[in-house]
């Protein structure tokens, strides 16, 4: 039977709501402790700093009843991502049920905009026991409408809570020192991220079957050194290892992006979310898109045309990735004015709106 597991969920949980709800209880559902850091995090914080609240982790994949007695007696439940056993868990009115999402802006079509009719119910079910959906900018109303088969009125645009890390009083000299000894790399070359996402269609995900290393390296391994940071479906999507002869730095393992991206000077992606979030640095990035024609025709979409709305050059081999970052070909401009559309504010303030919000 369709969802007899998330169903089962539904009649666990509502046997738990017969204790009664604590004010200051929050609870947060999560895959991992991974999965609880950025948005999740950001949140706890700033309830802490506010007041005296009592905090649960319900895993997703341990079924207890002290888990389900928690997030039934919970006043407020956060979610960082997809929970179908939300759509048959009938939550009391009291309770606030906030979806953070864990992505930033709106890129790649996601959710509604490409599921099965089945799964779009079950998600329009989710999104009525759904009190808000916490997105970056208003602009971007319609896309999440159509991602969540959400309500227009539970959409509030407060920005994204794990973004406040870029306005955090970091010692980019410090961070940047740390990483050039853990990969024994000169402290003096800049950092370029490459930062591909994975494809459906496998001979696409080795990409140095695209990139000539040895070529990048000898024209600007002087004064650059590329950190490669794959996706972690990557392995879902690709049998061999991805490795090449030239030298460069593979960062896949390493604990925060952000930390990456805030000590790197240049961003090289290709139809990945990562440069939303990148470009509020207002830092370069180049979009190597070898196989973007495949890509446009075969996999999920954009909500926007591409080729018209990227912030940054589309190169298609990597002669043009290389020429383009010798010859700085660059316009922030974009890059800047890109943002605006993906946020209405970078402040720093995120995580405060969005609490301010739900106690006041």
């Amino acid at each position: 039977m369709a969802f007899l597991k998330h169903k089962i969920y539904g009649k666990l949980f509502s046997i738990f709501k017969v204790f009664p709800l604590k004010e200051n209880k929050i609870s947060f559902i999560i895959d991992s402790n991974q999965s609880f850091k950025g948005n999740l995090d950001y949140i706890k914080k700033e309830f802490e700093r506010q007041g005296n609240f009592e905090f649960n982790f319900f895993y997703k994949d341990k079924i207890s009843f002290n888990n389900f007695k928690n997030l039934a007696t919970s006043k407020y439940v956060f979610l960082n991502d997809n929970f179908f056993p939300l759509a048959f868990m009938k939550f009391r009115d009291e309770t606030e049920v906030i979806q953070l999402w864990h992505a930033p802006g709106a890129s790649k079509k996601f959710g509604g905009s490409i599921c099965s009719p089945e799964e779009l119910e079950v998600l329009s079910m989710a999104s009525e026991n759904t009190d808000y959906l916490i997105t970056s900018s208003k602009n971007l109303e319609k896309e999440y409408v159509e991602a969540f088969q959400i309500d227009k009125s539970k959409i509030k645009a407060l920005g994204l809570p794990r973004l406040d890390y870029y306005f955090e009083n970091h010692d980019l000299d410090k961070l940047k020192s740390g990483f050039c000894r853990k990969y024994n790399i000169d402290s003096g070359k800049k950092i370029i991220l490459y930062a591909p996402t994975f494809r459906d269609e496998e001979k696409y995900n080795n990409v140095f079957d695209f990139l000539d290393l040895e070529s990048f390296n000898e024209v600007l391994g002087d004064e650059y050194v590329l950190a490669l940071r794959l996706h972690p479906k990557i392995k879902d999507f690709y049998k061999e290892d991805i490795s090449s002869k030239g030298k460069y730095v593979d960062v896949s393992g390493f604990e925060s992006e952000q930390e990456l991206m805030l000590i790197s000077d240049i961003l090289i992606t290709d139809y990945s979310s990562i440069m939303i979030e990148y470009a509020i640095l207002n830092r370069p990035i180049i979009f190597f898109t070898y196989d973007l024609e495949y890509y446009l025709a075969n996999e999920r979409g954009f909500y926007y045309d591409f080729k018209e709305t990227v912030p940054g050059p589309i190169v298609y081999t990597s002669d043009e990735l290389i020429n383009t970052i010798k010859n700085n070909d660059f316009d922030k401009s974009k890059i800047s004015d890109f943002a605006m559309t993906q946020f209405d504010a970078i402040d720093g303030k995120a995580s405060e709106r969005v609490v301010d919000f739900l106690l006041k």
